[in-house]
């Protein structure tokens, strides 16, 4: 190769070509952002809106359908859901990847702005925000105080951190739990407003009223101004009771603090929140929904330290977990796995040639390559990420490859007795072929994984341009920087026989050794068909391992950290609920004090916004760094799952956070059922659940989102009677909603924020359906007082307490956990048997969560696997101008597929995304070896070597290479197989596919490419022949074709 000469020939050049590219690597690492994944997150805009006092059923039909109806147009939607319940509906809208998500917030606050008169008065405006309100917060930080209330603790923090956290790049937004905002309650008395001729709207018009502030001009003289200021405004509770509502027939001035118990308390009281069991409140970081995670909980953290001084004596902010401290520490891992990887290939290429300058030759090119991997990497804008530091580790048993073929080459000549100079030159122009076809092979592999669609492409793209970038580059080094320092450090000439000591040793027991191959393979050259039988029976037993397998999307990753979910019946009451919490953080807190939880969060109820139903809890579970427990996170879950399990009354659901891009902490398998109506979609849905539980042990805990079992009480007004009192239905409807539900009225001042002053009946007067004859309004016709029990009839039904949406369509999502040794494939398929034989053809089938994304990535991985084998073949096809010497090399494949599989079986491992990029990265490894192989053997046939001899005498000469190669990169990849801390289940899943299948296939390609040469290469030709045909015809005619030929003389 013409380069390698050049660098031989001037040494200074070829290391300063070295030393500007890891300069430049240096350089482009320091601008690369650092997160967990590559940026694979969809744009996701979500629209919450609060009716309160609404139920779910009106919710759906006021507000969610609208809304919905209004964004459903705008492009690029790939899923919309929603969900509608007692007050609260929340839409959440999933973009293509391609989407910019500040264009997407734009064009959806855009439809918003346009039907926001269409919402009903009452409603809040809907909030927009760049996150997806379903999932988990980024961050929980514990807001604790020794001599503080949780009142003022939420006081302080709404004043001195929301906003300052707010404005943190990257923030989407900071939720409160357990907040108790300070409001003006005014708790009527329903006997004291009958009694002075009162009703609730009475009160609700005076408040109205006289808290008011409005512009009052300014005075204007000759010299000065004043601008004046009516001071009409309600400050205190003091100055709400002293509130005059009306005047009584004698003349008396009836104030608000007569008719009702006016006092500065909680806006919202039916919420708490605990750290280990220390009350407290929590705020939730909530990042955008493209914001690097590692960058967000930095800024968080720098902002807190800035806050700190000015936050009153006794409080204090701890964290309670942040996501950044698995992918903090999972980095650290993959970090220290490279060095090791680095290390047992140096260690490696020291056993085979027994010589410590061989060894500091590709200590030196490793390095190289892989820091200037960086440059590519920074001009495409891709992050230094966990899977571009796994794509690093592998790639150092890669990078290696191609400086082991050159040094092999040139030692093997300095090791005959030839100069240092002369062997350097010769030894790389031979080997220049193989390393350009073998690094053509590999990144003809990996690029395809570039270009798969959806989640999985955008995580393994930057995975598979980052190795690619990397093993170019070390063919680049290899045929540059390598020859030129074994030219400077081999300068003496060394005779094979004067070796001493362990170099001796090496020599003379793997020249037994390559005898010894050597006598087989003319065994198996003169008769290939047994080995080649063989191979293909091997090749087969690929296809029963797989489907022996179980197939899941990711591996279960110990992520530091595990939820659990608790669910009352419909209706519980707050204290219901809150015993049953506490029961619950009495459980878990055994796991504190065992040291394995580090801190205990939990928060009544355990939904966001859930204003209106109590029936739930939720607690997250910190737990102890990797190093300081000998627990995996699923086996405590799964200790804490069955103690739970035990208590009556309730339902827990226990938890661990997911990878790979799956938001939320959901479990993995969701079936979303799709039709016309509930009361129909919830039959399919009996239908299914009952089959399930009957036939399907592996789907464990199966489940659906819509419960129709929430105790309500209907109030069905008599409409003649009504009207012949003159009593409006918006009346009853209003003084309902103010004496049973808690009604903002109004809103108040105080130290520079505005509150609001909300209104509800005692808590002993809104207890018994008997309690509303009691409740007055007015009539219209002549002011009397007419009791709501003369209008009103009260029943008692049940309903749903949440009502879903997925694709605008009524929806109803079945979602189940796996037993052990169940997989995540084996429960889709019969959940999808199961309702074709079982449902309707109406019954629209969709998957959500981990199930959507297996689905979709299954298939695009089984398509580039297949497009990796034809690139390959062709690239190989171009290079040896046949298509017979491609089959050679490609028989590798399946015996390292095999292998692989074979590995995963014996681990006990599964068939995931990680192991199928594992399997897609073996068609290149496995199919190098037999590319130096099958060149060299077209090298020595056109030397005039036997074809036999020919075969037998390459693969001779290449078994050192070869093993050199193929034990780097499986011992480049052991860190990854034996590899424990953070994120240690993905890395193992790959690294047992590398390991074993290289291992496997290498043993095998010694003597299965030798023979299947043995039967298609006969005949063939090298890729030079051509052109060496064509130099001896020009040698041979050039005179005469370069000659005029001569005019032909006219007839």
């Amino acid at each position: 190769m013409k380069i390698s000469e050049i660098s031989i020939r001037r040494p200074v050049f070829a290391t300063v070509l070295s030393i500007v590219l890891v300069i430049l690597g240096l350089m482009a690492m320091s601008t690369l952002s650092v997160r967990d994944y590559p940026d694979i997150d969809p744009p996701v805009v979500s629209i919450d809106t609060t009716y309160r006092g609404a139920s779910a059923e009106v919710v759906e039909t006021k507000i969610t359908q609208v809304i919905e109806d209004s964004v459903s147009g705008i492009e690029g939607i790939t899923t919309l859901k929603s969900s509608s319940r007692e007050e609260r509906a929340d839409v959440v809208i999933e973009f293509s990847l391609n989407r910019d998500v500040n264009e997407a917030a734009n064009d959806v606050r855009d439809r918003i702005s346009r039907i926001v008169e269409d919402l009903p008065v009452e409603a809040d405006p809907p909030d927009i925000a760049k996150v997806d309100s379903s999932t988990d917060s980024v961050m929980w930080l514990a807001f604790t105080s020794d001599r503080h209330t949780t009142l003022e603790l939420t006081d302080i923090a709404e004043r001195t951190l929301v906003d300052r956290l707010s404005v943190v790049e990257g923030v989407a937004r900071v939720r409160i739990g357990g907040a108790r905002r300070y409001a003006m309650r005014v708790w009527l008395d329903r006997e004291s407003l009958a009694a002075r001729q009162l009703t609730v709207n009475d009160v609700v018009t005076a408040l109205r009223r006289e808290n008011v502030e409005l512009p009052a001009g300014r005075l204007e003289s000759t010299q000065r101004e004043f601008s004046l200021r009516t001071r009409t405004g309600l400050e205190s509770a003091e100055d709400f009771r002293g509130l005059v509502i009306k005047r009584s027939d004698d003349g008396r001035l009836i104030r608000l603090g007569e008719v009702a118990r006016v006092e500065k308390g909680a806006e919202n009281e039916r919420t708490e929140a605990r750290t280990n069991t220390l009350a407290a409140i929590s705020l939730g970081i909530e990042q955008q929904s493209k914001a690097n995670t590692v960058q967000v909980t930095n800024g968080v953290l720098e902002t807190i330290d800035d806050i700190l001084p000015s936050l009153p004596d006794g409080v204090d902010i701890t964290v309670n977990f942040a996501r950044a401290t698995f992918i903090e520490a999972s980095m650290i891992e993959v970090l220290k796995a490279i060095g090791f990887a680095l290390t047992l290939v140096l260690v490696v290429i020291y056993l085979f040639l027994g010589n410590l300058r061989a060894t500091l030759v590709p200590a030196v090119t490793v390095p190289v390559s892989v820091i200037a991997a960086f440059i590519v990497m920074a001009i495409f804008g891709y992050s230094i990420n966990t899977l571009i530091l796994l794509g690093l580790v592998l790639a150092i048993g890669l990078v290696v490859d191609d400086a082991i073929v050159v040094l092999e080459n040139i030692y093997r000549r300095v090791e005959t007795g030839g100069p240092a100079l002369l062997a350097a030159l010769a030894g790389s122009r031979e080997i220049g072929f193989a390393v350009v076809a073998t690094t053509l092979v590999l990144v003809s592999v990996f690029l395809p994984i570039s270009f798969l669609e959806g989640n999985i492409g955008r995580l393994f793209g930057e995975f598979g341009v980052a190795v690619a970038a990397a093993v170019a580059i070390s063919s680049l080094v290899a045929l540059t920087l390598v020859p030129m320092m074994c030219s400077k450090l081999f300068s003496r000439a060394r005779d094979a026989g004067s070796h001493t000591g362990y170099a001796g040793l090496l020599d003379r027991n793997f020249a037994r050794v390559s005898n010894t191959y050597s006598r087989i393979l003319a065994g198996i050259v003169g008769n290939p068909w047994p080995t080649i039988f063989l191979a293909l029976a091997i090749s087969v037993l690929a296809g029963s391992l797989f489907r022996a397998l179980p197939a899941e999307y990711g591996p279960k990753e110990d992520r530091g950290v595990f939820y659990v979910t608790m669910g009352a019946p419909p209706g519980a009451s707050l204290e219901y609920t809150s015993r049953y919490a506490r029961m619950m953080e009495d459980v878990l807190m055994e796991g504190v004090e065992a040291g394995e939880i580090r801190r205990l969060l939990i928060r009544v109820p355990g939904r966001y916004g859930s204003t209106g139903e109590v029936n739930s809890a939720r607690a997250i579970a910190l737990l102890e760094g990797w190093d300081k427990r000998t627990r995996s996170s699923e086996e405590i879950a799964a200790e804490m799952r069955t103690k739970l399990a035990g208590f009556p009354g309730v339902r827990f659901r226990v938890a661990t956070p997911q990878g790979l891009g799956v938001r939320g902490s959901s479990r993995p398998v969701q079936m979303v059922l799709g039709g016309g109506n509930y009361e129909e979609i919830s039959e399919w849905r009996d239908a299914l659940i009952a089959r399930v539980n009957a036939e399907n042990s592996g789907l464990t805990n199966i489940d659906s989102d819509y419960d129709e079992t929430k105790p309500r009480m209907s109030v069905s007004v008599d409409r003649d009677r009504a009207a012949i009192l003159g009593v409006s239905l918006e009346n009853i409807g209003r003084t309902l909603e103010s004496m049973l539900g808690s009604r903002i009225v109004t809103t108040y001042i105080d130290r520079g924020l505005e509150y609001n002053v909300v209104l509800q009946g005692e808590a002993d007067s809104r207890a018994s359906p008997s309690d509303l004859s009691n409740i007055y309004v007015r009539s219209e016709f002549n002011d009397q007082l007419v009791p709501l029990g003369n209008l009103v009839t009260l029943s008692e039904s049940a309903g749903p307490a949440e009502l879903r949406r997925f694709d605008r369509m009524r929806a109803i999502t079945l979602s189940a956990g796996l037993a052990p040794g169940y997989a995540l494939g084996d429960g889709i398929d019969y959940l999808e048997g199961l309702a074709a034989e079982i449902l309707p053809p109406e019954a629209r089938i969709s998957w959500d969560g981990e199930s959507r994304e297996f689905l979709e990535s299954g298939s695009s991985l089984y398509l580039t696997f297949a497009l990796a084998l034809v690139i390959v073949f062709l690239v190989l096809a171009a290079q040896f101008e046949s298509f017979r010497h491609p089959l050679v090399i490609m028989m590798t494949v399946p015996l390292a597929v095999t292998g692989a599989l074979g590995g995963l079986w014996l681990s006990g491992r599964s068939i995931n995304v990680y192991s199928q990029i594992g399997l897609i990265m073996l068609v290149g490894l496995a199919a190098k070896n037999g590319v130096l192989i099958v060149e060299f053997a077209n090298q020595l046939r056109d030397r005039g070597t036997e074809f036999g001899e020919a075969v037998v005498k390459a693969a001779s000469i290449r078994l050192r290479p070869v093993l050199m190669t193929s034990t780097c990169t499986a011992f480049g990849a052991l860190p990854l197989l034996l590899a424990e801390g953070a994120g240690a289940e993905s890395r193992q899943a790959i690294g047992t596919v590398v390991v074993y299948g290289v291992a496997f296939s290498s043993l095998l390609t010694l003597f299965v490419v030798p023979a299947m040469y043995a039967v298609l290469g006969r005949g063939t030709t090298s890729p030079e022949h051509v052109s060496r045909a064509i130099d001896r015809l020009q040698d041979q005619h050039g005179d005469a074709l370069e000659t005029e030929p001569p005019s032909r003389a006219p007839a």
